[in-house]
């Protein structure tokens, strides 16, 4: 009997890192807000190319980070401090991977249009 109480225990402290469906609703509203923002600044060019491409990258940025908090449900809880400890490692090696390797590749190709 004590083995079910316990189980109970454990599904309801799972069940309460999912999100709501107001949180899923919020999630939703600003995916779709940060989506067609940026959609309609490429599509209806009205800014300067590097401008455009400045607010489309931070629109990006800022749904990741949406993402992140309403759908994966990551914040700064003791509980979940260990997967944002691995996303962050994860995001860091990505970055330092895609990031080096078109320096490398810029690098190259600098190099072999001076010959």
């Amino acid at each position: 009997m004590a083995n079910s109480a316990h189980s109970h225990a454990g599904h309801d402290d799972h069940d309460a890192s999912h999100g709501s469906v107001k949180s899923y609703a919020i999630g939703f509203i600003l995916s779709v807000i940060l989506t067609v923002i940026p959609f309609g600044l490429v599509m209806y060019p009205s800014l300067p190319k590097a401008m455009t491409l400045w607010i489309v990258l931070a629109f990006a940025v800022i749904q990741v980070l949406v993402h992140l908090v309403y759908f994966l449900h990551l914040d700064r809880s003791a509980a979940q401090r260990n997967n944002v400890i691995a996303f962050v490692f994860a995001a860091l090696v990505i970055v330092l991977l895609v990031g080096l390797s078109l320096w490398i590749m810029f690098s190259i190709h600098t190099n072999m249009m001076a010959h």
